[in-house]
């Protein structure tokens, strides 16, 4: 028992020796950390201490020659002496004190101490760094300045070389810029008087506004040439050019009063005034961009110009060929309903069929009076040719319309024996597709319709008019009148598929070409697909077109060919 207890007595010795001597270490490693922690402080008081503030406000000494720079130089004495005999001794005591703090173990009253000194050094350095700039603002001055105004200089000539090399082209302003140029260069001279004086406070302003002169020229020099020549020779020359083709096109009959030409003449003479006014102060604020602005609109007048006078020519070509038209269905339609009731005698015509007639003759004499309108507004000089033309072309549609009709109408009289009345029905049907197909492609103004299309157009016109040609036949072979019927359904048919689905395909490619354009600023390669995708659907390959569109735009937008399915159902 005496053993274990002494084992016991030994064993807790020891583990008290062992937690005595640990907590040793742990306090000694403190004690070390802090007073490392208090030798930079101390190094950073003495760089703080050694800054070579005193060489620099020596060398002011030797020109402070003028009142504003004694002042300067005595504040700057003043904030020095207060820095080496007031705030670096604080710190040093705030030094001393933190090490009798660490001295004495009491370390969170040394570490508060040190929170403090290491505030008062970062204020007593930022003082220190800031005395330093300002004095060295002034004693590097002269080099800097001198620096800075050599560039100064050096643009100077290059700015005034270009100008004298091409003098004449800055015509009747010439005058002011060489004023311009002379006060610069007094400006210079302005330099160097305040850098022999000596007083370098007042060497920044006298740059600063070198610099801005010189920013102001550049634009000078460089812009004015460009506004003399627009400004006093080609805008003055296009718009003589403007107001001699306008006179020679109203002496013409020319409708070009939505042009506004006199007045816009009018206000463009005013806006070339104002920037020459402004250009003889040098003032170029915007005054190149109004001019090409000017220049621009000139340039789309003559535009204008050129598209009135081929519209005029459409429009007479398409007049013309729909007075011949208008005037051979008229006489038609007359005689048809002079000689009306013979026809039902002999024809015993149906009631639908003397409907039918009814209802062309309406429409024909709707047409008649829409044209008569369209006469009086041509008259009137009223409307643009643009505008005719669309007018003229919408009137020969409908007047094609009610030709297909009348000529259906036709189709009907003659023998009603059963085989031929149901070859004339099958006729009419093959003719409604026929023109179903046509009207799709006049209701959609595709860029361009393959040849292979008018081919088949052809084709099944042709089949149509054998129909025809064996109906009109005495005696009529039924078998070959029924052969006829059939080739000419399945031409039409095959002729409606495709035009069905042409314009389906054309639709769908011009609309995924426009929804892509959202996405031309994402990539080269985007811009690129679609660019050559529009060519594609102006050449005609439309199929091509709408697969290149869908498939450069799926990498961007996933599902994007289900949603413009859906666009383009909700459109149908």
């Amino acid at each position: 028992m005496n053993h274990i207890t002494l084992l016991f007595i030994t064993l807790y010795f020891v583990t008290v020796l062992l937690i005595i001597t640990i907590l040793n270490l742990i306090q000694n490693q403190k004690k070390k950390r802090i007073k490392k922690e208090l030798d930079r402080l101390e190094y950073e008081k003495n760089v703080i201490d050694s800054v070579p503030i005193m060489s620099e406000l020596a060398k002011i000494e030797t020109f402070a020659k003028n009142e504003k720079m004694e002042v300067a130089y005595n504040e700057w004495k003043d904030r020095l002496e207060n820095i080496k005999n007031s705030q670096i001794p604080r710190i040093t005591d705030m030094l001393i004190e933190a090490d009798y703090s660490l001295s004495q173990m009491d370390y969170k009253t040394t570490m508060y101490k040190i929170a403090k000194l290491e505030m008062e050094l970062y204020k007593v350095k930022a003082n220190s760094d800031f005395l330093l700039n300002e004095i060295k603002d002034v004693t590097e001055s002269e080099e800097r300045n001198r620096n800075v105004i050599t560039k100064l200089k050096k643009t100077y000539r290059e700015l005034y070389q270009k100008f004298q090399g091409n003098k004449l082209e800055y015509g009747e302003v010439a005058d002011v810029i060489t004023l311009q140029f002379e006060n610069i260069a007094k400006r210079f001279e302005e330099f160097e008087a305040i850098m022999d004086r000596n007083e370098y406070t007042e060497v920044g302003p006298i740059v600063t506004t070198i610099n801005e002169l010189l920013k102001h020229m550049s634009v000078v020099v460089e812009e004015v040439p460009s506004i003399v020549l627009l400004a006093t020779s080609i805008l003055p020359t296009k718009m003589r050019e403007i107001w001699d083709q306008y006179q020679v096109m109203m002496k013409k009959d020319y409708p070009l009063d939505y042009l506004n030409i006199e007045y816009n003449l009018e206000e463009a003479n005013k806006k070339i005034e104002d920037v020459l006014e402004r250009l003889k102060e040098l003032n170029l604020e915007d005054s190149l961009f109004e001019l090409k602005v000017l220049l621009d609109y000139f340039e789309n007048v003559f535009n204008d110009f050129d598209k009135e006078k081929i519209n005029r020519n459409s429009y007479e070509e398409t007049n013309q060929a729909f007075v011949t038209k208008l005037t051979k269905i008229n006489q038609l339609l007359s005689e048809i309903f002079s000689g009306l009731d013979d026809i039902k005698n002999i024809y015993n015509l149906s009631k639908d069929d003397i409907t039918l007639l009814n209802r062309i003759k309406e429409e024909l004499d709707n047409l008649n009076n829409d044209y008569k309108v369209l006469m009086d507004h041509t008259g009137n000089n009223t409307f643009a040719y643009s505008k005719l033309t669309k007018e003229i072309e919408n009137l020969m549609i409908r007047l094609s319309s009610i030709e297909d009709k009348l000529d259906m109408s036709l189709n009907t009289l003659g023998s009603m024996k059963e085989d031929e009345v149901r070859a004339r029905q099958q006729l009419e049907e093959v003719k409604g597709i026929l023109k179903d197909a046509k009207n799709q492609i006049r209701e959609y103004n595709l860029p361009i319709i393959p040849k292979t299309y008018f081919t088949e157009l052809k084709e099944a016109q042709a089949a149509i008019k054998e129909i025809v040609k064996e109906l009109n036949k005495k005696p009529i072979t039924i078998e070959v009148l029924n052969t006829r019927v059939d080739t000419a359904r399945d031409l039409v048919l095959k002729l409606y598929g495709r035009t069905t689905e042409m314009m389906k395909t054309a639709m769908f490619a011009e609309m995924a070409i426009v929804y892509g354009n959202r996405y031309r600023t994402v990539g080269d390669d985007i811009d690129k697909n679609l660019t050559y995708s529009e060519v594609l659907f102006y050449k005609g390959e439309y199929q091509k077109s709408l697969e290149l569109t869908i498939n450069s735009l799926n990498r961007i937008e996933p599902g994007l060919y289900e949603k413009l399915l859906s666009f383009y159902s909700e459109k149908k």
